[in-house]
């Protein structure tokens, strides 16, 4: 039952829970680890974990969506940042790093560097360059998955798609099934997305109605949460993502009887920073994760430990920070390889490393061999 307080006469609030309200509880008998699947399928996609990174320049290079790859997940590719804007995109990337770490420690918004990320970005896109890198990743084996806004999606999606874009991700912090733009033609995802031959993930989304309206596009995936940004100070805007999951899972379930078996894989994008808030998002009815800080200080990560979400780069409004190296590691700390975050093996007990380590030992715990069933496990309100 959901439940609704009243905030002043006559207006009243639904109280939802964030990943941080909840924990899971042990209810069954307990398994080896060894004995749990984290493979994850969506459309004609199969991955050997439910990882899925952040579409930003701070991860991507084209070494880290290969090595993203090697690991079993997903890397994405974001076509609206450097890489079809900057021939060195090294070079363009460091910039933005060297802009944050040399930041004033008193300024804690991240000005200077923001400015640095929103000159590199109004460099006109050479789609010609994007289309070599994309074909770069797609020429390794790696699947290909790549990134657009709503508002500039009839624009890149054609071009991305010809360079070898397998699946398209069409990601704002807050999407709908329908983008209206004063003066320009409404996007209809429904009849956009039937036209492309790829598959779809779409997002993100925040509530159960939205949720349905974006399974009716024909969407693969549906993406909740908005990730990491600043739109609860910016905005108001703030999604408690242990209720968005489980709302949007049960739009999922309407969905399913509704079309008599299609299912939607939904992606937590959102506060999972840990290994246990992995665990969490998927109890939730998360079929994966998108992950982007936990994965900034991995070796093969383009900013070096330093990480700002996509969102970080608008040219008028930006709803990101830009973080140092400083931030995510510490000074004598060298950086982890990828392959230690993801599968370990680590000597930190907080669940920042061997993140998929600590998934399967969260599902051994309960009693659980595959993703799909422990979305069944019990939960309770921590606090």
């Amino acid at each position: 039952m959901r439940q609704y307080v009243e905030i002043g006469i006559g207006r009243e609030a639904r109280r939802t829970y964030r990943l941080d309200d909840i924990s899971i509880v042990p209810s069954r008998r307990t398994r080896s680890s060894q004995d749990v699947d984290t493979t994850w399928h969506i459309d004609a996609y199969t991955f050997g974990i439910p990882v899925v990174s952040h579409p930003t320049d701070a991860l991507s290079s084209p070494e880290f969506v290969i090595e993203m790859d090697r690991q079993g997940g997903l890397g994405v590719i974001n076509a609206e940042g450097l890489w079809g804007r900057h021939t060195d995109l090294d070079a363009a990337i460091a910039r933005v790093a060297a802009a944050a770490e040399d930041e004033d420690s008193l300024d804690f918004t991240g000005a200077k560097a923001i400015a640095t990320l929103q000159e590199l970005h109004s460099a006109p896109v050479d789609f010609d360059l994007l289309g070599e890198r994309i074909a770069e990743v797609r020429a390794s084996g790696a699947t290909v998955a790549v990134r657009v806004s709503p508002q500039n999606a009839r624009e890149f999606a054609p071009a991305v798609i010809q360079a070898g874009a397998e699946l398209l991700i069409i990601q704002g912090t807050m999407i709908s099934a329908e983008h209206v733009a004063t003066g320009g033609e409404p996007l209809n995802l429904k009849e956009f997305i039937g036209s492309l031959e790829v598959p779809v993930i779409a997002g993100g989304v925040a509530d159960y109605t939205t949720a349905l309206h974006l399974m009716r596009t024909g969407a693969a995936g549906v993406i909740v949460g908005g990730g990491t940004n600043t739109n609860h100070v910016a905005l108001g805007i703030e999604v408690s993502l242990a209720t968005a999951i489980a709302d949007v899972s049960a739009a999922r379930r309407d969905y399913l009887d509704e079309t008599g078996g299609r299912y939607v894989h939904i992606l937590a994008d959102g506060e999972i920073e840990t290994s246990g808030d992995v665990a969490k998002a998927i109890a939730c009815g998360a079929d994966a994760v998108v992950l982007g800080t936990p994965l900034a200080p991995a070796a093969e990560a383009a900013g070096k430990g330093a990480f700002w979400p996509a969102v970080a780069a608008h040219p008028r409004f930006p709803r990101g920070i830009v973080q140092g190296s400083e931030l995510l590691l510490a000074d004598d700390e060298e950086s982890p390889s990828l392959e230690k975050i993801l599968h370990g093996p680590s000597t930190e007990p907080y669940g920042v490393q061997n993140i998929v380590g600590g998934l399967r030992r969260a599902m051994a715990k309960c009693g659980y061999t595959d993703l799909k069933s422990f979305q069944k496990v019990g939960l309770a309100v921590s606090h």
